[in-house]
């Protein structure tokens, strides 16, 4: 699995959410820098030239879904960047965003009751 540009990423995270979808409901979700049709049908036909989507034909018009899941896809990169920003230190991340403030302590100790009892997590 290769990792995604930032708007084949960004249109991952639309099909995830609608689970399936035409080009135009696609462009309809995205907010800001909205690509025009036919890019945003190249950037969507390249997602499943990589294995990401596939397609069901209707006549002409193609509805598109994922293939790889969010979960798959996180899983993987999620790897990559505490590998890569944290010394494959999961400690290293966490220490690092509570020196951030970006964790508080009860989400740290929800954390730690979730390590002590993993039977918990699901």
């Amino acid at each position: 699995m290769q990792k995604l540009t930032n708007k084949e990423e960004e249109i991952m995270h639309i099909l995830w959410k609608l689970k399936k979808a035409f080009v135009k409901e696609i462009q309809a979700e995205i907010t800001e820098d909205q690509p025009h049709y036919n890019t945003l049908s190249t950037i969507v036909r390249n997602l499943e030239e990589k294995g990401f989507v596939a397609h069901n034909a209707f006549g002409n018009t193609h509805q598109y879904y994922p293939i790889v899941t969010l979960e798959a896809y996180s899983k993987k990169y999620m790897k990559t960047a505490i590998d890569n920003y944290f010394n494959s230190s999961y400690k290293n991340m966490v220490s690092f965003f509570a020196k951030e403030e970006k964790i508080s302590a009860d989400e740290l100790r929800e954390i730690l009751a979730m390590i002590e009892n993993p039977q918990d997590k699901k």
